[in-house]
């Protein structure tokens, strides 16, 4: 079958760029890709067809090599695909035909080891055939590449970092983006109420609509952060939030902790406002660090959680499997399912990735080889 397949094409990061936008415009092209070379897989490799492909925030920040995990360019990028198996080693454990999600941790430019090249950008992707999960029954490719991602941060953040329990009070932000909109559907899930927050009314709506209890919009109109902590107060009767789950950093964080109960967990998930905390091109480091106010902390007997899904996971492995166990069991009831926000095919990765920078839609941004 893999024979007779035609060439593809694949994005490839050529070299790390200044930032994002730098990498998007100077050093990200497409080229052509055949078929893999099959003589060059191992026995235990499986060949995928890639369907859809989300567009991530990490592939945004790792194309400037200002993430943790740095491929080596020329590397393909995309996190996660879902796909079609074409061909598998005579040691692998999934059939061609079968319908996969690619494991983001285990193969792809955010796993370790022979793989890393292999990006979800691409017409073939090749994976270790114990990296794919079956695509769930009634669930699309584009929901498929949108599922683990996101809803594995946001169970490590709220579950097993943010200790989220029924009854409680959760403050979500970012909550209209990929991780976010997987933040609140957990966390309704566990019987916890949300005050969900975000820059767009027309966005939070649909995020009210994804179950949000409350919705905050934090824009000042001018390109600033609005006082939300009185609209706080005022949903949760002067005693202010529970939990807080902080995608997007800076001022957001600081008048979250005017948002705040005595004794409540503030969980860093990501700093979305502020991207430039490190050097560009791979040079490491946080001259730009962001900081938060110890006498806030303090006062309020705070308990500030860093919430790092990946690098736990690659630390230790066992990490996952309560998270894993649970997202499927949800899957399983139907009672999780990622929005797609947009589509767009391959040809049309630049503007898929700035779509994705400037958050323009509510869910997951997909591409579609």
């Amino acid at each position: 079958m893999l024979r007779a397949m035609e060439t593809g094409h694949r994005v490839v990061v050529r070299q790390y760029g200044d930032t994002p936008l730098d990498a998007l415009e100077h050093h990200l092209g497409i080229e052509e890709q055949p078929p893999p070379d099959v003589s060059s897989l191992a026995p235990t490799d499986v060949v995928v067809r890639v369907r859809s492909a989300q567009v991530g925030w990490v592939d945004l920040l790792m194309m400037s090599g200002q993430y943790q995990h740095m491929p080596d360019p020329p590397y393909c990028p995309g996190l996660e695909y879902a796909g079609e198996v074409v061909w598998s080693g005579p040691e692998a454990t999934v059939e061609p035909g079968s319908r996969v999600i690619a494991d983001g941790l285990r193969t792809g430019p955010r796993s370790i080891g022979a793989h890393r090249r292999w990006g979800g950008f691409a017409t073939f992707a090749a994976a270790p055939s114990d990296a794919l999960f079956p695509l769930p029954d009634g669930y699309g490719f584009d929901e498929g590449c949108s599922i683990f991602g996101g809803y594995e941060t946001a169970y490590h953040c709220l579950i097993r970092r943010g200790e989220l329990r029924a009854g409680e009070t959760v403050l979500i932000h970012g909550a209209s983006g990929t991780t976010g909109l997987a933040a609140v559907h957990i966390a309704k899930r566990v019987g916890a109420t949300v005050i969900a927050t975000g820059r767009d009314a027309e966005k939070l709506e649909r995020v009210r609509a994804e179950g949000a209890d409350h919705v905050i919009q934090t824009s000042d109109g001018e390109g600033g952060v609005r006082r939300f902590r009185d609209d706080v107060k005022a949903l949760t009767r002067g005693e202010g939030v529970d939990v807080v789950y902080d995608a997007v950093g800076g001022d957001v964080s600081l008048e979250s902790l005017r948002a705040v109960r005595f004794g409540a967990r503030f969980l860093v998930v990501g700093w979305a406002a502020t991207p430039y905390v490190a050097r560009g091109r791979g040079e490491r480091g946080a001259p730009n660090a962001n900081v938060l106010p110890t006498n806030l902390i303090m006062m309020k007997s705070l308990d500030v959680r860093g919430c790092p899904a990946a690098i736990s996971v690659h630390r230790d492995p066992e990490v996952r499997v309560e998270r894993l166990a649970a997202i499927r069991k949800w899957l399983e009831e139907g009672s999780i399912r990622p929005v797609i926000g947009r589509s767009f095919a391959l040809e049309e990765i630049r503007d898929a990735l700035r779509a994705k920078w400037e958050s323009r839609y509510v869910g997951t941004i997909v591409v579609r080889p």
